[in-house]
């Protein structure tokens, strides 16, 4: 399947039951799909007026305890910002959904990860974070959505997946794990009560600063709870690594081939791959890392990952930077060029 496909067939699977877009390439057969085949499975698909609206929608529809899903690229995120962060303010469930595309502005329809630091530090205004997975296969991006919901689910947060439009479009072999549909009780939820509870009031307002505070404190607990236990990475090759690369995503299946020329060429090459880009796995860098000299970085974007990478190592070790950006994709042999530039070979 492709890849934006796969996602919109595994949400369903999952129990997504409302799923609110607006068009933007290159993730438009993701809606599509849904368009075509969300009623059938007794959900909702609309349409919104634009992509402000459709994030609200998702509001709407997470508060009444539905699993709710939107999905755009990279300008449409940054519209739907102010809604995620009403969302994260009203502790509420949803999976959001980006298919990167070149930036700023306009920019290009091709694949990009320019949006690394808007998903892991600034998704909108206020004290909040989203968890963000980063898959690197469309069986991945299968996978990714059934933990992607349950995840948000548990903790009552909202759950990026980062792809972007080479993930988007590409077509692979998947296939879907029996899953057996079993939400929580959501208790909290304003699904109706018929006399029978305490009414329950979502919202995201605090007009006393001791208030807003405390709930603040509240969810950052929350949040220290999610980076003990959910943290995620791929280590390959790192055991004897002298040069370890560090890449996500679709960045990261051309560097496993750089990773694998460089052995055949007899440099001690190995990867990570972060899976989490929040939380940041730094625990399992560390581990891939303790036996490398020095850290390559590598992104379709002028290097937003590399200072998380810096501060998961504490500086201990030199951290390079190679990328390319604005829709190009870098090659194997690019990457293989930079770690013998690294290592001393050429």
């Amino acid at each position: 399947m492709k890849g934006n496909e796969a996602v919109a067939e595994a949400a369903i699977r999952a129990g997504c039951k409302c799923f609110f877009g607006y068009p933007i390439t290159p993730q438009n057969e993701l809606p599509a799909y849904f368009a075509k085949k969300l009623q059938a499975s007794g959900g909702v698909f609309l349409q919104a007026e634009s992509e402000i609206a459709a994030i609200n929608m998702v509001l709407g529809a997470a508060s009444a305890g539905v699993r709710s899903m939107t999905s755009s690229s990279s300008p449409g995120i940054s519209l739907k910002a102010e809604g995620i962060s009403y969302i994260a303010g009203s502790d509420l469930p949803c999976v959001i959904v980006n298919v990167q595309r070149g930036g700023p502005g306009l920019g290009s329809i091709q694949p990009s990860q320019a949006d690394y630091l808007q998903a892991t530090k600034a998704m909108g205004h206020g004290d909040f974070h989203v968890i963000v997975y980063a898959p690197c296969s469309v069986q991945e991006m299968v996978d990714t959505v059934f933990k992607a919901f349950e995840i948000a689910d548990l903790y009552r947060m909202p759950v990026m997946i980062l792809a972007d439009g080479l993930l988007g479009q590409m077509m692979e072999p998947v296939s879907f794990p029996d899953f057996t549909l079993s939400e929580p009780t959501k208790k909290w939820a304003a699904d109706g009560h018929g006399g029978k509870r305490k009414k329950n009031i979502i919202n995201s307002l605090f007009l006393q600063p001791d208030d807003l505070e405390r709930t603040i404190r509240e969810r950052f607990a929350r949040y220290d709870e999610i980076k003990a236990r959910e943290t995620e990475a791929e280590l390959y090759m790192t055991e004897d690594a002298d040069i370890v690369l560090v890449a996500y995503g679709a960045t990261a299946r051309v560097v496993k081939s750089a990773v694998n020329l460089a052995r055949e060429q007899g440099i001690k090459a190995g990867l990570v791959r972060p899976v989490t880009l929040w939380p940041f796995p730094e625990k399992e860098l560390n581990e891939g890392a303790q036996n490398a000299r020095a850290l390559l970085c590598c992104e379709m974007s002028m290097g937003q990952m590399v200072d998380d990478v810096k501060l998961a190592i504490n500086c201990s070790k030199p951290v390079t930077f190679y990328g390319r950006t604005g829709g190009s994709i870098p090659s194997p042999t690019e990457i293989l060029e930079e770690i013998k530039r690294i290592g001393g070979v050429v």
